[in-house]
């Protein structure tokens, strides 16, 4: 069944009115995100039901596959609906290998943009975030440069708004000196908190926080803590583990990714998963 409104409500992000679950689109590329996908079609489908469940909120990157998921978005979407906002992400390039080297190189970055606005059909991003750090933490340095080329392509109509993605206080504060920023996308989930007083930071400037890895590095005591409030309350570990972060804080999205219809229905179930007081006691502690 369809839902009727937005599941976990809605967010403001800059001018755009977005679904706080939102869809990472990562895993519709093949394994490792590397190569295509092994059925083409229900990849198709999955895009297909995230706009039948009211998501208008998609994230995806030129460089996941490379280039396999904008393809397919094109493919299942295209043309998009009004209000369907896709999110895309620049500075990183896939290589032979299946590595993810850094790309943040003005023409690189110039290049990129073009990339993902091509293969997307698009005249301009809604959202252009730009990955600085390495795979789940921040790397200290100045954004300065790379911040002003997405900066610039902003001010020719290409990009609506900007954002950052594995980054930390002192990068967002730099990047917002040169432009406004509109959400920040880092490693977060219940068990890995280091970036609290950033999520009330961007909270309390009316700046979204996107958390990746929702389930990612979790000891076995924290998945078993985890499990046992899911087991309680007689829903999935990841489910409980989404429901926390949209009870955390009002400026989070969230983004799981999956290839399977049944799963994305499952994820978008979670939003509706209300925790009692007791249960956002025990999974507050977790740590």
């Amino acid at each position: 069944m369809t839902p009727t409104s937005p599941p976990g409500g809605t967010f403001r992000m800059g001018d755009l009115t977005v679904t706080r679950m939102g869809y990472g689109a990562m895993q519709l590329a093949g394994p490792h995100v590397f190569g295509p996908p092994a059925d083409r079609d229900a990849a198709v489908a999955v895009l297909r039901e995230v706009v039948e469940l009211n998501i208008n909120h998609i994230d995806t990157s030129d460089y996941y596959g490379p280039y396999v998921t904008n393809e397919i978005i094109r493919e299942a979407l295209h043309p998009y609906p009004d209000d369907l906002h896709i999110v895309t992400k620049v500075g990183a390039l896939r290589d032979a290998e299946g590595n993810w080297p850094p790309a943040l190189a003005p023409e690189q970055l110039r290049q990129a943009v073009h990339d993902n606005l091509r293969r997307l059909g698009l005249d301009v991003i809604d959202v252009v975030n730009l990955r600085v750090g390495g795979f789940d933490r921040p790397t200290p340095g100045s954004i300065e440069e790379p911040f002003t080329v997405l900066a610039e392509l902003q001010q020719q109509g290409l990009i609506r708004h900007l954002g950052l993605s594995t980054v930390n206080a002192e990068q967002v504060a730099e990047a917002q000196s040169i432009a406004p920023v509109v959400c920040v996308q880092n490693f977060y989930n219940i068990a890995n908190r280091d970036d609290d007083p950033l999520v009330d930071s961007l909270a309390a400037q009316g700046i979204a926080y996107v958390p990746y890895f929702p389930l990612g590095g979790f000891t076995q005591l924290q998945s078993e803590e985890l499990n046992a409030v899911a087991a309680r309350l007689e829903a999935t570990p990841l489910a409980v583990a989404l429901a926390w972060l949209l009870h955390r804080s009002p400026n989070i999205l969230l983004i799981p990714g999956t290839a399977s219809v049944a799963h994305l229905r499952e994820n978008v179930a979670a939003a509706a998963l209300a925790l009692p007081d007791d249960a956002l006691t025990e999974l507050n502690v977790i740590d």
